[in-house]
């Protein structure tokens, strides 16, 4: 069990990358610094190109890369392959020795570290038990099916204990939909038995969300928001954060600061969506007094808009253009101004015609600047990852 620390790490593919700061298109994985602390339980979640499996092979010792350093347990480990990182990965498609029994295939990273075999039968039979493989102990692998392989992939990474961290790199992608949930709550369970440092690389939200204690989104290979699958949905920390995460994602306003020397008493402390006035927090005029960038935008998720037929204060004119009934809400899609929005609301609820109103709650509404969140109080997050404070 490891304690992982990346230090301004960076890698390109191409032989000779330009200045990372004037060309970071170059570069697949970008200058970052990040802590994986031991016995954590870990997503690297982002879309695909994003640089996350590249950064899991620089961890594991598969790829080295152009800069910075890869520290388990503050010992600089660049230079070590895989085998002597003591790291233990699980690919996205199974890897078994198809001669050998799932038991076979199961004892042996045992054996290779001369583990007493009555104690290799128990753990064994363990890991089997966990991962509901003990009837198919005495069958070769290769007259498994293929989600059956990658159970016994995953079994054999987390056979062993005296491992630094288990890697997980997609590992669900061959698994049949209906056992992935309830593999993803095994996998869980045996990170609380055995509190090995895990990292699980996926694409998929929910699956992160399931795993993790904390995720780290990548994108354009940077992690631009480290924290718990509650943090990043009401706290999205890059508007790509708002975007990802969610079902659907975060809407985004673009706005304007009302211009110098046309200011009456009535915009104080408002912003422009063409000539819609929007309030905004102290903390947020705060930045935007000393912002001279024309990047700007309100977010606010859909299930945080209020959405009603009956005008009240502060509340926006709005027309719906459709109605999709997901079972437990709906998700309504409305024209505000010109911008379609989506909210969500109860099932239960009725429209007698087009025109609705709609309310942004102020805790709710977060302002973006160059995509960044600001006007709010500074994360610095369990895992070490400062937030960038572009205000």
């Amino acid at each position: 069990m490891a304690t992982i620390t990346l230090k301004s790490l960076a890698h390109s593919y191409l032989a000779q990358p330009r200045n990372p700061q004037t060309h970071p298109q170059d570069y697949a994985i970008q200058a970052l610094d990040h802590v994986w602390k031991q016995g954590g339980a870990y997503a690297l979640l982002g879309p695909s190109g994003c640089g996350k499996s590249t950064l899991l092979n620089i961890i594991s010792g598969l790829l080295s890369p152009s800069q910075g350093e890869v520290l388990f347990d503050d010992q600089v480990v660049n230079a070590l392959s895989p085998e002597q990182r003591n790291i233990a990965q699980v690919f996205q498609f199974p890897v078994v020795y198809d001669a050998m029994t799932v038991a076979e295939n199961l004892a042996f990273p045992l054996k290779n570290i001369k583990m007493p075999k009555a104690q290799i039968k128990i753990k064994v039979r363990e890991i089997a038990d966990l991962l509901e493989l003990t009837d198919s102990l005495d069958k070769k692998a290769k007259n498994l099916s293929a989600d059956q392989k990658q159970k016994v992939s995953m079994a054999r990474g987390l056979v062993r204990e005296d491992v630094s961290a288990i890697l997980f790199d997609e590992p669900l992608t061959v698994i049949d939909p209906n056992l992935k949930w309830k593999l993803r709550r095994k996998l869980k369970q045996i990170h609380e038995q055995l509190n090995i440092t895990m990292l699980y690389v996926t694409h998929d939200q929910l699956e992160a969300a399931t795993f993790a204690d904390e995720i780290a989104l990548m994108y354009q290979g940077k992690i631009v928001q480290f924290g718990s699958p509650q943090e990043l949905f009401e706290r999205p920390n890059h508007s790509f954060v708002g975007y990802f995460i969610g079902s659907p994602g975060m809407n985004f306003i673009p706005i304007k600061k009302s211009e110098e020397g046309k200011k009456n008493e009535k915009d104080k402390g408002r912003v422009f969506y063409q000539n819609i006035s929007l309030a905004i927090s102290g903390s947020q005029q705060a930045a935007l007094k000393s912002c001279h960038s024309t990047n700007l935008k309100l977010g606010i998720r859909p299930e945080f808009i209020e959405l009603s037929e009956t005008y009240e204060a502060n509340s926006f004119p709005a027309s719906v253009l459709s109605v999709q009934h997901l079972g437990s809400y709906q998700l309504v899609v409305v024209d505000f101004a010109g911008l379609e929005m989506q909210v969500r609301v109860a099932e239960k609820m009725q429209f007698s015609g087009a025109g609705v109103y709609l309310v942004f709650p102020s805790q709710w509404l977060k302002l973006y600047i160059d995509e960044y969140l600001v006007g709010e109080p500074v994360l610095v997050n369990k895992g070490d990852y400062k937030s960038e404070n572009h205000e």
